[in-house]
């Protein structure tokens, strides 16, 4: 049972993160390919719920499955843990990319992040314009206001290329045209996946292996604060703003204290103080391996970061307890 420091989250704690993404990410694992989104996600949800409920915190979901009236398990507002132990924001996607999932294609993952109370932005569940680029450029190489072309220029001249050699990630969706269109004019490549943009973030911090260098568009606002805390402990920088676009949506967010509908979010203000983050590959990417079932054990492969730290490691863990998934 994991113990806790005065200050922080204690670090044994990460460690006990590792297995809620594991049971999510076998669980839906099983379903994979099936063509079954919603099946997928509901034992994703059921797997890592439980989990979650044998941790040693008095944890709050921030986002979630959905606000409380959409989501019967892992909503906005739900609290899980044994309620011994530290008061803890909870951020989580059992399942970042049914569709990747139902159709077995690349980068589907199981992802959860923890963070001391109130450090992480609590938000309905809209979407979010989002940019982000991984470690090593100076601040303020991204603005989310800039046009496409001047982010890239800017990230093209920090990172010592040619914008001909920056690859820019994008939601394959009809909502990004004009976005894809600006970015084509530039001469930079686009990578448009379609579906998964936490692993697409945390992609941008590795570019010589993923061929990623910078995230744009917009996309789910709780895959925002997941990506924002992966990156809080690999290095990078992220923008993200609301899109509030109704009075009905303008009124979800004031009633989460949210009253600046055009607040442009930083990194840090989207995960802030001690967060942990963790996530497990359902399917294969290239952030990640996916669940492999063999005859006599379960495979998986999980990332699990520290922002205090700045620990990054990696679990392959060969699992032959087959009765505990």
């Amino acid at each position: 049972m994991a113990k806790f420091a005065s200050n922080g989250l204690d670090r044994i704690l990460t460690l006990e993160l590792v297995r809620v993404t594991e049971r999510a990410a076998v669980a839906a694992a099983r379903l994979r390919g099936r063509g079954d989104e919603k099946a997928a996600d509901q034992v994703a949800v059921d797997a890592m719920r439980s989990e979650l409920n044998r941790l040693p915190i008095n944890g709050t979901v921030v986002i979630g499955e959905g606000e409380r009236d959409e989501a019967p398990m892992l909503y906005i507002g739900e609290e899980v843990g044994t309620g011994e132990g530290p008061a803890v924001d909870i951020a989580l996607d059992p399942l970042e990319g049914t569709t990747i999932c139902a159709k077995n294609l690349p980068n589907s993952l199981a992802v959860i992040a923890i963070a001391e109370k109130g450090s992480l932005l609590y938000a309905p569940d809209v979407y979010m314009d989002k940019i982000a680029i991984g470690p090593g450029y100076p601040a303020g190489t991204i603005d989310i206001d800039a046009p496409a072309a001047q982010n890239l220029e800017k990230l093209a001249k920090a990172k010592g290329v040619p914008v001909g050699e920056i690859t820019a990630c994008i939601l394959d969706r009809p909502r990004h045209a004009r976005l894809i269109e600006e970015v084509r004019a530039t001469g930079a490549a686009i990578r448009l996946i379609g579906d998964g943009d936490v692993a697409g973030v945390i992609h941008t911090t590795d570019p010589d292996e993923t061929g990623i260098d910078i995230y744009m568009g917009i996309g789910g606002a709780p895959e925002g604060v997941l990506a924002a805390a992966a990156l809080r402990c690999i290095g990078g920088q992220m923008q993200g703003r609301l899109q509030l676009n109704t009075d009905e949506k303008v009124a979800r967010a004031k009633k989460m204290g949210i009253d600046d509908p055009e607040k442009v979010y930083q990194m840090d203000e989207m995960a802030r103080g001690d967060v942990l983050f963790a996530a497990t590959g359902v399917t294969d990417g290239n952030l990640l391996a996916g669940v492999k079932f063999a005859r006599d054990f379960i495979q998986t492969h999980t990332i699990v970061m520290r922002s205090s730290s700045r620990t990054v490691r990696e679990i392959k863990a060969r699992h032959q307890d087959l009765d505990k998934f």
